[in-house]
């Protein structure tokens, strides 16, 4: 499997689903997949929002990650198993652009400083590379379009060696 990961509105949605259809393989957002399933364990107060049921994401997901082929769009993955996934792409966006995407959707407060601080620190690559091994997680830009189609080209390229040396 393939992992997107990246804070919210780096644009690891676009990335998937376009990465799905030119490369045959499912695309799955975890975020939408626990909305759907009502996979969470109740809700933070601070941040508005749900709190994932982690154990029962895996178990949701296991059968699907066993047949492979699958693309992982989320924003942690300290909880995923490590066997999953074969590469890792930590989508990055400078913070101009991030804080326009994330206010357009309506963040605000807390929840927009957090996602940005986030971004600033690399939380998410860090946590990446703590729970891979280091030289299967890969930071790619995600500010325009233009770095859009470059990383679809990069990812498909990876996405066919594999085949290949795999098959």
């Amino acid at each position: 499997g393939v992992l997107l990961l990246g804070t919210p509105g780096v644009g690891k949605t676009t990335l998937g689903k376009e990465l799905a259809s030119r490369a045959g393989m499912t695309y799955i957002n975890v975020g939408d997949m626990a909305k759907e399933g009502e996979l969470y364990e109740g809700f933070d107060e601070e941040y508005d929002c749900p709190i994932l049921d982690e154990d029962r994401v895996i178990d949701e997901l296991e059968d699907k990650m066993s047949e492979g082929g699958v693309i992982i769009d989320y924003h942690g993955c300290d909880f995923f198993p490590e066997r999953w996934f074969h590469i890792v792409f930590v989508l990055r966006t400078e913070n101009s652009f991030l804080y326009d995407r994330l206010e357009s959707r309506g963040y605000k407060g807390k929840k927009l400083q957090d996602n940005i601080q986030c971004e600033i620190f690399q939380t998410l690559y860090e946590e990446a590379r703590l729970s891979y091994r280091e030289e299967i997680v890969h930071q790619l830009p995600s500010n325009t379009p233009e770095d859009l189609e470059r990383n679809l080209d990069q990812i498909m390229q990876w996405i066919e060696q594999w085949m290949k040396d795999n098959n």
